[in-house]
């Protein structure tokens, strides 16, 4: 029992990231072998996400992650994709419902806060000023110090789906 217990609580921690790509099938995606980062926001309050420090590991684990997918970082210039970067942090609501009143047959429902980080990676070709592939990571936790540890795994888990499949 303790066994299907553990497995259950860490295939739930797997699961709790969400990775949306969307990008353009007409995109010579073949044709692109250099990248640069050309920017990169922090949109949060909270001083864990919003810093120099966080920056730097995402542009970091970029680098690594582009690297692994045959991509080599330009040097001074051109690059064949424009990498830009934006994570933010919105505080959304969850509503929990359970059974409460005289012998369990009201429903009590609690509002309960969290915070969700979200990652968004964009993939532009500077030859024609346009988006072709977009990589949206979001964390949910309570936590923004637990975001910031999860952020290597959000471009990891994002950058793995780059170069698209075409079908």
């Amino acid at each position: 029992m303790r066994v299907l217990l553990l497995t259950l609580v860490a295939a739930s921690g797997a699961f709790a990231q969400k990775v949306n790509v969307e990008f353009d099938p007409a995109a010579p995606f073949p044709n692109y072998h250099t990248f640069a980062i050309r920017g990169g926001q922090l949109n949060s309050r909270n001083p864990a996400l919003n810093s120099e420090l966080v920056k730097k590991r995402i542009e970091s684990e970029i680098v690594t992650g582009l690297a692994a997918r045959g991509l080599t970082p330009a040097a001074e210039g051109r690059a064949d994709l424009n990498v830009r970067y934006t994570l933010g942090s919105a505080h959304k609501m969850e509503t929990e419902a359970y059974p409460a009143g005289w012998r369990g047959w009201g429903t009590a429902v609690v509002r309960v806060p969290y915070a969700e980080g979200t990652l968004v990676i964009d993939l532009r070709d500077p030859a024609t000023h346009s988006l072709v592939w977009r990589a949206i990571a979001s964390e949910e936790k309570r936590d923004p110090i637990k975001i910031e540890g999860k952020l290597g795994d959000m471009v990891q888990k994002s950058l793995k789906k780059y170069p698209p499949k075409v079908k």
